[in-house]
């Protein structure tokens, strides 16, 4: 019977591991869907390619999580199988607002610091390029 329950566990700890995959693979869904525009300029091929792999990871998830409800129906019932539902879709929940709203934080920080660089150095070259131009009318 202890051997039974840690191979019941050791199985529901991989299982845990495959959902924060599946959550992996829907927060790099979303990103495919809205990249950075300078990712879009620059690199529009790569956003394609991505896109394309971001698919086919999720249908094949989708399949995965077909077979495994399955297998989780037939071991612990449809009870059992609502309470892994549930737990699932409060964990998504808290992992979201935790750690994926972060790393959105830090991309849009990065991304509004490159913007801000960008300006300043337009900025830069405008005031050159007018006090060339202010110079030379002047000297004229």
């Amino acid at each position: 019977m202890v051997s039974a329950g840690r191979e019941i566990e050791d199985t529901l700890g991989q299982i845990g591991t495959w959902y924060g995959a599946i959550a992996d693979l829907n927060e790099a869904e979303r990103q495919a869907k809205n990249p950075p525009l300078f990712k879009k300029i620059v690199n529009s091929s790569s956003v394609n390619q991505e896109a394309m792999r971001v698919y086919a990871a999720k249908k094949k998830a989708q399949q995965q999580e077909k077979e495994l409800r399955e297998l989780l129906m037939y071991t612990y019932g449809k009870e059992g199988y609502q309470e892994l539902v549930d737990l699932r879709r409060s964990i998504r929940q808290k992992r979201e607002r935790e750690v994926y709203a972060q790393a959105r934080r830090r991309k849009q920080v990065f991304w509004g610091t490159c913007q801000s660089l960008a300006i300043l150095v337009l900025a830069g070259v405008t005031l050159r390029l007018y006090q060339f131009i202010f110079t030379a009318v002047s000297n004229a």
